[in-house]
């Protein structure tokens, strides 16, 4: 495997991470900044009032997306060994 297609490969997989995890980083910030905004405007500072509905939001777009998220994660490992030259599984 020469240097091009390995960073092609690199390439690739930088910007499936960002398509796998746009979603749950998306879902966070909504979140993040709603909660925030409430926060700010009931003056309630406890620590687990934002951080609960952070992880329930991980935690249902997880269960949502998963399929869909290991089915792209899948799919491009299986690519990537087919171009290094492995042999199929």
């Amino acid at each position: 495997m020469n240097s091009d297609a390995l960073s092609a490969l690199f390439r690739e997989g930088m910007t499936l991470l960002g398509v796998v995890g746009g979603p749950l980083l998306g879902g966070l910030l909504v979140v993040g900044l709603v909660m925030g905004v409430l926060q700010s405007a009931t003056q309630i500072q406890e620590p687990s009032v934002g951080a609960v509905p952070r992880i329930a939001t991980v935690v249902l777009l997880a269960i949502f997306l998963g399929p869909w998220m290991m089915e792209r994660l899948a799919r491009f490992l299986h690519v990537a060994i087919e171009r290094m030259g492995a042999p199929p599984l």
